[in-house]
């Protein structure tokens, strides 16, 4: 088995070494419907996107995976090599560590790279007095941008996560306020981390001023059975237990794409793992689709094998555009489909 050193690598080696999905292939209930007379010639198309004022080569952003440890300055840098190579966005684990002063390094890496659009992080438990810290105040915020040279901070929501960890920050009474404050002074992406956006959320997202939103739903890693495993090597077997009970809990990245109704740019993400999937997520009406766990195990090898797997990624959104015959990213979003299975279920 693969495994990275160090404490705070728990959620990579977990990541690498076991399966963390909930298991459903929510996308597959997403079909592109087939142009067999696409009257458009593979070479001249444009896979090219414009997302959040950058112009990405395809529209995917390489999600937050990690930092704050030294095995995480060499996925970052692979990333950051990979991301700049292709033209597409990155963004950051959490940086927490490098608020603290913890760690810079393993996220400062990539502004040796030219990447187009980078994405910082936080988490919006971090933003709200805990019991044992003090609130990060945008200046600390801003600090980390500087880090990374970012041009959003994204604010991530993991409750679902904090719930299961046995270290989780659970106080979240406070959160709203604070990111609407912080959206007045900084460039905001709020996202899930597995749990999915629900309609409600959205629409008042979308109207506090940050700049996308990132819907992070069910499907992809489920952060509550990444947990489950820390509580179970820990031996804890209350936070394992609750860990497992909410393995699939959240709202599918389907249906939360297909229900939400934003003001500001969606970002598509959980269970994103083909070209296809990002295709079928610009069809339904993203601005991008972002992914991590797709790459992972490549990002730990070299920044060549993460080119490999991305070039793959672009190659199949292609194939997608062809078959539907779309010319541009912007023609692929009139695209027709239909929801089948559990997905028109949830919607039902």
């Amino acid at each position: 088995m693969t495994q990275i050193e160090g404490r705070k690598a728990d959620h990579i080696n977990i990541c690498l070494n076991n399966d963390v999905t909930p298991g459903r292939r929510y996308w597959d209930d997403i079909r592109l419907i087939h142009n067999a007379l696409p009257e458009v010639d593979y070479d001249e198309i444009d896979t090219s996107a414009d997302v959040l004022g950058k112009r990405l080569e395809f529209p995917f952003i390489v999600n937050a995976i990690t930092g704050g440890f030294e095995g995480a300055k060499k996925i970052n840098e692979n990333l950051a090599k990979a991301c700049s190579e292709l033209g597409i966005g990155m963004g950051v684990g959490s940086q927490r560590a490098a608020i603290e002063g913890v760690e810079t390094e393993s996220y400062s890496v990539i502004r040796d790279y030219d990447i187009p659009l980078v994405i910082g992080n936080v988490g919006a438990p971090q933003l709200i007095d805990q019991k044992d810290r003090k609130a990060f105040t945008a200046d600390d915020i801003a600090k980390a941008m500087d880090i990374i040279d970012a041009d959003f901070m994204a604010v991530h929501l993991n409750y679902l996560q904090e719930a299961v960890q046995p270290e989780g920050d659970m106080r979240s009474r406070g959160c709203f306020d604070a990111i609407r404050e912080l959206a007045r002074q900084l460039p905001l992406i709020v996202k899930e981390t597995g749990a999915g956006i629900s309609p409600g959320i959205a629409k008042v997202l979308s109207t506090i001023g940050v700049e996308a939103i990132d819907i992070g739903g069910m499907g992809g890693t489920s952060f509550s059975m990444i947990e489950m495993h820390r509580a179970i090597d820990s031996n804890n077997p209350m936070k394992a237990e609750i860990g497992n009970t909410f393995y699939d809990w959240g709202i599918p990245a389907t249906v939360s794409l297909a229900t939400i109704e934003s003001e500001v740019p969606v970002i598509s993400s959980g269970g994103i793992i083909s070209g296809l999937d990002i295709a079928r997520s610009i069809a339904m009406g993203a601005v991008c689709a972002a992914g991590s766990n797709i790459i992972l195990k490549e990002a730990t090898e070299s920044a060549e094998a993460v080119m490999e797997m991305l070039k793959l990624l672009k190659e199949e959104y292609k194939v997608a555009m062809m078959l539907t015959g779309s010319s541009t990213t912007e023609e692929l979003s009139q695209a027709d489909y239909v929801i089948i299975g559990e997905t028109r279920k949830w919607m039902e």
